[in-house]
């Protein structure tokens, strides 16, 4: 995911992917420029939402394939319809003023990623501010510092915190 100006970070598992998925599209409602992900105009969430009304895959993005434990060859970890959810209900916390509800369950994928409600909403708002070259769950960290031959991370207690 590339950041201010010549800039990268790794995204290292699924919840770091998912987060930083949302927080992109999310940037357009967080700016008060549009009032749900449908409405943002030149995010991924508004062309894929476009693509699948009219009966349609996005040409231009890697396809949801499911879920992270099922044999998916090619494709983001996570079910379509679960990021959908997931962003909304996001949305909808990070606004308060936003009308709806907030419902008391948890997203399914949040689950699945193995991340609370708060570690989510930091990362889906603060996303850029906690991480400044890699970002994912601690394993996938160290694997990283190792490939790379690093001799730290400044981003490994960022990953501790909020990704358990």
């Amino acid at each position: 995911m590339w950041e201010g100006r010549f800039k990268s970070q790794a995204l290292l598992d699924e919840a770091a992917l998912a987060a930083s998925m949302a927080y992109v599209d999310l940037n357009p409602i967080r700016a008060k420029i549009a009032k749900t992900p449908e409405e943002s105009d030149h995010t991924s969430i508004q062309y894929r939402i476009n693509a699948t009304k009219a009966g349609k895959s996005p040409q231009f993005l890697i396809p949801f394939a499911g879920n992270n434990r099922e044999n998916m060859p090619h494709g983001l970890p996570f079910h379509f319809t679960d990021y959908l959810e997931l962003v909304d209900f996001t949305g909808r916390a990070i606004l308060p003023d936003k009308r709806g509800a907030i419902e008391g369950s948890t997203p399914i994928i949040l689950e699945r990623l193995n991340l609370k409600m708060a570690q989510w909403q930091k990362l889906t708002t603060e996303f850029e501010e906690c991480f400044h070259h890699a970002a994912g769950g601690e394993s996938y960290l160290e694997a990283y510092r190792q490939r790379y031959k690093l001799k730290r991370l400044r981003d490994k207690n960022a990953s501790i915190r909020l990704f358990g």
